[in-house]
């Protein structure tokens, strides 16, 4: 067997962008539903080992192995929280096609999830996006939201430390920074939360009429970031109840404490992307839980995979 290639985001530069990894998403969710499991290690400090596996017939088979240590941004020198590879097969031989760089997909895969959501759940009127965060993940979705919502008319970024919102919103002409929270809560037609809350920081008796909240930071299950006003309040959909209902604590800390229940869960994208599930009214709450799971990192490695073949770079 020929060495695996190793894909990172220099290899593809300028090979794609947010329409088209949001377009490979709501592709992967026309087709075949997705076999997939997940394994989490995680220490008592917070540090964690994910590994996800998916299958999709006509795309492939693969599995994403990251490492999750929150501290390591403070260590000198800094490093990224979150560190992995995905590993992609092919369907028909199991043969090793790639090695691909984690936060490379995690870059593209996080912001296309919600973005695909957003344009099916939002308002077609809505002008006003507020992020909250301002770290990697915040970094992606601004990206994201700036390039692919071209009806957006301003996006407010809030975070605890202003210096970071700051830069994050440096040469953006859409986006400017919040010290209210409230306020830009109050006035916001998308809401995208981006933090690592373990407390809510998202409260619903603020969140407006006729918004649409995507909730994306949370990833297990001691993390929150809505507060359970906002889950009553809002319809509620998913990615994938798979990898959202019983794994991440946005839904399975209220469910388990009685706030709402599993039927609460309204959608997920197959059944938005193919119509049977959308919004109801122009003053319906939204809210859209980005639960990540590896078949999304599947749909957007075949992506990658399929652009780096074609721009002649394989050996």
């Amino acid at each position: 067997m020929s060495a695996v290639p190793f894909i990172d985001a220099a290899s593809v530069e300028g090979l794609f962008g947010w329409n088209d990894a949001i377009a490979a998403i709501e592709r992967g969710h026309r087709g075949p539903a997705p076999r997939m499991d997940d394994l989490f290690i995680e220490t008592a400090n917070g540090n964690g080992l994910l590994n996800r596996a998916a299958w999709i017939e006509g795309i492939g088979l693969g599995l994403k192995s990251v490492s999750i240590f929150p501290a390591n941004p403070s260590r000198t020198p800094s490093m990224p929280t979150v560190q992995g590879f995905f590993s992609l097969f092919d369907e028909g031989t199991g043969q090793p096609l790639a090695l691909i760089d984690g936060p490379l997909i995690t870059h593209w895969k996080t912001a296309a999830d919600s973005l695909l959501a957003t344009r099916l759940l939002a308002r077609s009127d809505a002008k006003t996006l507020l992020i909250i965060g301002a770290g990697t993940l915040a970094g992606s979705l601004l990206d994201a939201y700036s390039h692919a919502m071209p009806g957006l008319e301003a996006i407010q970024v809030y975070a605890r430390d202003r210096s970071k919102a700051e830069a994050l919103v440096r040469g953006n002409t859409l986006a400017s920074t919040v010290d209210d929270l409230d306020a830009a809560v109050a006035n916001a037609d998308i809401i995208s939360t981006a933090t690592s809350a373990t407390t809510p920081i998202l409260f619903g008796a603020g969140v407006p009429e006729g918004c649409h909240v995507d909730l994306v930071g949370a990833y297990a299950r001691h993390n929150r970031e809505a507060d359970d006003e906002l889950l009553r309040r809002g319809s509620l959909f998913v990615d994938a109840r798979e990898t959202t209902i019983e794994h991440i604590g946005e839904l399975a800390t209220p469910i388990a404490s009685g706030v709402i229940d599993a039927s609460a869960v309204r959608g997920d994208l197959r059944e938005l992307v193919t119509g049977k599930v959308a919004r109801r009214s122009h003053s319906e709450i939204t809210v859209f839980k980005n639960g990540g799971g590896a078949h999304l990192d599947l749909m957007i490695a075949g992506m990658i995979y399929q652009c780096w073949r074609s721009s002649g770079e394989r050996p």
